[in-house]
């Protein structure tokens, strides 16, 4: 391996995207391919060797305890980082099948909810509600003087609202607004592209118990829609009914991968966060506590 392969990308800006303009790929491309994946940093692997592979709707949970390489994972599937390079040639990461994209094209099929995200939209200078929204088309926060969002793509912007229920925050600034309207705002603004799947990096932080609920109902729609979801949480709480295979990562390796009952285990949740855990459910939803 080449262990100086390392990269962090560039993420250009595309100025005048036609809202029906998303790549053409094939409608059974796998949403993601990891193919013995490896991340260093510094003289230490992040990730080791680890390989996935999430079929279009394959609804998957990847989960671990902090400190597991979920935060890597993800990079690596936003292509922040690259991983090592491998001495066969091939890729160790494939998104639909391709192994690069130009950031712009990748969010049209791609959308993307974290909280780290969310703080550059309620944080600084204001942003009003729709043109977070709309600015999703542009890659960009707001809406510049370049941008000139066409009817569709307003006509887009609106629909996605309406889909996450929250029309009437149409007006508002993003400061003003609680967690979980923002969080429903930032999906609003990925759906607009009407992308193929949703990666949510630990989606539910910072939302109170209703809140959350709430939240996760509106994925369950997301996700009978035909959205394909990619949920990284270290709650097990999170993992919606519709999500059927778990990732469980333990210091940058995967630890079991497979069917979700076979999976959330005391056994292997006991393994993955080093303490004795007893796991529950509650219908269709799992939980974990302290043995």
């Amino acid at each position: 391996m080449q262990r100086n392969s390392e990269r962090m990308t560039q993420h250009p800006i595309a100025i005048e995207p036609a809202p029906h303009a998303a790549p053409a790929i094939a409608a059974d491309a796998p949403v993601l391919e990891l193919d013995q994946a490896s991340v260093l940093r510094g003289e230490r692997l992040i990730l080791e060797a680890l390989s996935l592979r999430v079929a279009a709707g394959e609804h998957t949970a990847i989960l671990g305890a902090n400190g597991s390489g979920k935060s890597t994972l993800v990079k690596l599937v936003t292509r922040q980082l690259y991983p090592l390079a491998r001495d066969d040639g091939r890729p160790a990461v494939r998104v639909f099948g391709r192994e690069r994209w130009h950031v712009a094209e990748l969010r049209s099929l791609l959308g993307i909810v974290s909280p780290a995200l969310q703080l550059d939209y309620t944080t600084d200078t204001p942003l009003e509600v729709f043109d977070a929204v709309v600015s999703g088309f542009y890659a960009a926060r707001g809406l510049g003087p370049d941008h000139r969002p066409t009817p569709a793509m307003r006509e887009r912007a609106h629909e996605a609202l309406a889909q996450m229920g929250i029309a009437h925050l149409l007006g508002r600034d993003m400061g003003t607004l609680s967690t979980g309207e923002a969080r429903r705002v930032l999906i609003a603004r990925a759906l607009v592209h009407r992308p193929r799947a949703l990666l949510l990096d630990e989606p539910s932080a910072g939302l109170d118990l209703a809140t959350r609920r709430h939240f996760l109902e509106s994925l369950r729609v997301l996700a009978r829609g035909g959205t394909t979801l990619l949920l990284v949480t270290h709650h097990i709480e999170e993992i919606v009914p519709e999500i059927g295979r778990v990732l469980l990562l333990r210091e940058g390796k995967a630890l079991r991968h497979g069917d979700k009952a076979g999976v959330l285990t005391g056994e292997s949740l006991s393994e993955a966060f080093g303490m004795r855990v007893r796991v529950g459910r509650d219908g269709d939803y799992y939980s974990a506590v302290p043995a």
